[in-house]
């Protein structure tokens, strides 16, 4: 039960973000919306912790296996890609770098500002 109740609470949060989609006139995606709303979510304390932790750590493990479909379609599509694999490869090659140098600053801020030295 604890975990139908956790997982009922992230797929309502998602379904916010939805609802969200639909209503903001933004080129925003849901799931950023449900994310953003989550996190408001945890940070108030509406929503704590442990209420979602077990349902996201599985949900997080199983991650993987979503991007099958995705992976699907791409192969399905696959002239369409070859025409512009060039730039679809420069592309993923450059957003990853972006990706990963902005997540590595932005985690070594916050064990900074956590371990107190934070020098601003």
């Amino acid at each position: 039960m604890k975990y139908l109740k956790q997982v009922f609470i992230i797929f309502f949060i998602s379904f916010l973000g939805e609802l969200c989609n639909l209503c903001v006139p933004l080129p925003i995606p849901a799931g950023v919306y449900g994310l953003l709303l989550m996190l408001v979510a945890l940070c108030a304390g509406i929503v704590k912790l442990p209420d979602v932790e077990d349902a996201g750590r599985f949900l997080i493990e199983m991650m993987p296996l979503m991007f099958i479909p995705g992976s699907a379609g791409v192969i399905e599509h696959y002239k369409e890609v070859m025409r512009v694999l060039w730039p679809f490869v420069i592309a993923v090659l450059l957003s990853t770098v972006v990706v990963m140098a902005v997540t590595g600053l932005v985690t070594q801020h916050v064990i900074r500002r956590k371990s107190g030295r934070w020098t601003e």
